[in-house]
């Protein structure tokens, strides 16, 4: 299809697979997405098809040949960064959401402003001491903040291995909270779209006031 859709015909669609009501809560939510590798450009991506309706990307890296293993992301984005490279995505899935990057390494001093405007974060770095400063920092800075994380997701054991758990009120952790990346069993593409995939689900829940 080479015309452009229109926003109406977007929200009548996302309106007869959801309902009014339903996605008027969707439409109003804001979500940060923090690491976009096999994670969080899942989680993005899952958000923006379901109609969430203001997304904020942070990533400072660009997609990497190793990164298509996993990743949602193309040969036509290799070297691009991929704040811009999942932008481009997901306009592509729905030109009228909103959508704000910043192409930025999250650190203890920059975190308190970054996340400031989000209502739910999502967690989604690589690195163990990474995830600790941000989760940390979350909690610390904003309380009230609904907090997703993962741990856990490494290899090819059994998916239903891979859980949601309430840590404490507004911090959620999914994953196996046990397999880490190792020699022949590393992050694979179906077990991280597995985790990523409670992680989104989880985020819709928390929108719609079931979590």
């Amino acid at each position: 299809m080479d015309r452009q859709l229109t926003l109406k015909e977007l929200k009548e669609a996302l309106c007869l697979r959801h309902s009014p009501e339903v996605q008027g809560k969707l439409d109003g939510a804001r979500v940060a997405v923090a690491g976009l590798g096999g994670l969080g450009s899942n989680v993005a991506l899952s958000l923006a098809r379901i109609g969430v309706g203001h997304l904020h990307l942070i990533d400072f890296d660009r997609v990497d040949l190793t990164n298509l293993n996993r990743q949602q992301y193309f040969i036509r984005h290799l070297g691009m960064y991929k704040t811009e490279a999942l932008r481009e995505e997901i306009l592509e899935i729905n030109p009228y959401l909103d959508i704000r990057t910043d192409c930025i390494r999250v650190t203890e001093e920059n975190l308190k402003g970054l996340f400031e405007e989000d209502t739910i974060i999502c967690e989604a770095f690589d690195v163990p001491e990474n995830k600790a400063m941000l989760v940390n920092g979350v909690l610390e800075c904003f309380p009230e903040k609904r907090l997703v994380s993962a741990s856990g997701m490494a290899g090819f054991d059994e998916s239903n291995l891979i859980h949601t758990r309430k840590v404490m009120r507004n911090f959620y952790l999914c994953g196996d909270e046990v397999s880490e990346p190792e020699y022949g069993r590393g992050l694979m593409a179906p077990r991280v779209a597995v985790c990523a995939g409670h992680q989104a689900n989880l985020i819709v829940r928390m929108i719609l006031g079931e979590e």
